[in-house]
């Protein structure tokens, strides 16, 4: 017996990694003039973000806002940035690959140095990197029975690109402290040569008004076009969306005890897509007359099939570090943030905020935290990037030593469809079978085999199968009872 096979090659992109690193990047504020520390604000930005043999490097810039006291008792602010860079170490990591990478800060702390402050920020990385890989599929093979499907194959296409939000509002406070911002992507989709990519972006103002602090929220939505040429068919894609710089210009209205404020926002975007092409592939093959040795490749692939956006309002009681009683009145709960993760249903975790209050005629600050549990009706349990952002936030004394919050969390998740593609890349002709001298053997079945099973088994095709024993419903139950019939040679 003699083979003969003819194979497609080509290459595709696939993810190879995902990389967790955290890093910490101090900022000290020096000056006698500063006062006692209400509130700290960190925004942090990526600047580049290159793969090298076994490593993946990566910088940005952190800018810390941070509201004191002065010794007149008036709410001030001062802000100070630094660069910095850091790496992460994976062995399968080439100079070939492309990474994606998501900065975030996750803790700050801030401890009194003298006469400074030295702020201490967490800032985590999640960094996607894909790689380019060939593939060889086996399309025919003559001289062996062959089981043939067609499949969609998938390639990864990477995009980024920068877009710039305006808004112009009124802000009913006489200055602007802290400007603290969160952004989701809420849907994206590919568009004839276009990405394009629509979300909100959560702003929350700490503003002082009557010599007091006080928070504003406002929603703002965008919409950006990221061109891309490999966006030519109409599909869903994932993305994230990073401030990389927030611009306040507060003027005052003279008289009215207004802010006619100015926001311009710089955003930038990454995220993923992938292409299909159906193709015929062979799943498996075996032959009658030899033992057959094959090789198989294996591809995954999750593309996006719909963006979920959920508005749920949490409440709770809260943890505070301060002791708090009636003497206490509260001012400004200032820098939300949403911290979570996912549960069988839903997701679970905690919003944390910094609350301004006044106590015998000082203004102070702790932080508070909130535990919440939200159920996501829908969800698919194969999702893939899920984000969330705190959209109004309320803190409240409740009794005497407690306080509760209530808040309005706004979440997206994209539901994916996971997509395993197993086929035949080489065939090598084995060994020659031996076969039975049994005229009539009786064949038992495995429940839940299916017609490629019983064919392989036997060693005949499936349409042989179908026509020798019609009386066979697939997949069989296990209690049938198949008589195979061998030709007696001459």
């Amino acid at each position: 017996m003699s083979l003969s096979t003819q194979s497609s090659n080509g290459t595709f992109t696939r993810r190879v990694a995902v990389i967790k690193s955290q890093s910490i990047v101090e900022i000290r504020f020096s000056g006698q003039e500063i006062g006692e520390a209400a509130a700290v604000y960190p925004q942090v930005s990526l600047s580049n973000c290159e793969v090298s043999s076994g490593r993946v490097n990566y910088g940005g810039r952190l800018v810390c806002t941070l509201v004191y006291v002065d010794e007149n008792g008036k709410l001030c602010r001062v802000q100070k940035g630094a660069e910095f860079t850091h790496f992460a170490d994976d062995d399968n990591l080439a100079p070939a690959n492309r990474a994606i990478c998501s900065l975030s800060c996750e803790r700050a702390q801030i401890k009194r140095d003298g006469s400074s402050y030295l702020v201490a920020v967490v800032v985590g990385a999640e960094i996607s990197v894909f790689a380019s890989a060939e593939r060889n599929v086996l399309t025919s093979v003559e001289g062996a029975v062959a089981k043939r499907e067609n499949v969609r194959l998938f390639t990864a296409v990477t995009f980024s690109g920068e877009s710039e939000v305006e808004d112009d509002f009124d802000c009913n406070a006489e200055d602007v402290l802290i400007p603290s911002a969160e952004v989701l992507v809420l849907d994206c989709g590919c568009r004839a040569g276009t990405v394009e990519i629509h979300g909100e972006i959560y702003l929350s103002v700490l503003a002082v008004r009557d010599s007091s602090p006080v928070s504003l929220d406002r929603v703002i939505p965008f919409k950006a076009e990221i061109p891309c040429d490999e966006a030519l068919l109409a599909r869903k894609a994932t993305c994230r969306a990073e401030i990389r710089d927030l611009s306040v210009n507060a003027r005052v209205a003279e008289g009215s005890g207004k802010c006619d404020i100015e926001l311009v926002a710089q955003l930038a975007f990454a995220g993923t897509f992938f292409d299909e092409e159906e193709t015929p592939v062979i799943e498996d093959c075996f032959s009658a007359d030899s033992e057959l040795n094959l090789a198989y490749a294996e591809e995954t692939a999750t593309p996006c099939t719909d963006v979920k956006v959920y508005s749920e309002r949490v409440s709770g009681l809260c943890a505070t570090k301060a002791k708090l009683d009636y003497t206490c009145t509260f001012l400004a709960a200032a820098l939300p943030k949403v911290e979570f993760a996912r549960s069988e249903s839903g997701i679970e975790g905690s919003v944390s905020a910094t609350l301004l209050y006044s106590q015998n005629g000082e203004i102070r600050s702790t932080e508070v935290n909130m535990p919440f549990t939200v159920n996501l009706n829908g969800l698919n349990s194969r999702h893939g990037d899920l984000t969330a952002a705190v959209c109004g936030l309320n803190i409240r004394q409740r009794s005497e030593g407690e306080c509760e919050a209530e808040a309005v969390l706004k979440i997206a998740a994209c539901d994916c469809e996971e997509v395993m593609v197993k086929y035949v890349t080489e065939v090598v002709e084995g060994e020659e079978r031996k076969h039975s001298d049994c005229a009539i053997s009786v064949y038992i079945p495995a429940a839940g085999d299916t017609l490629w099973d019983t064919a392989k088994q036997l060693l005949q095709s499936p349409e042989e199968i179908e026509a020798t024993n019609p009386q066979l419903t697939f997949p069989l139950t296990g209690k049938e009872r198949i008589l195979v019939y061998r030709p007696k040679n001459a």
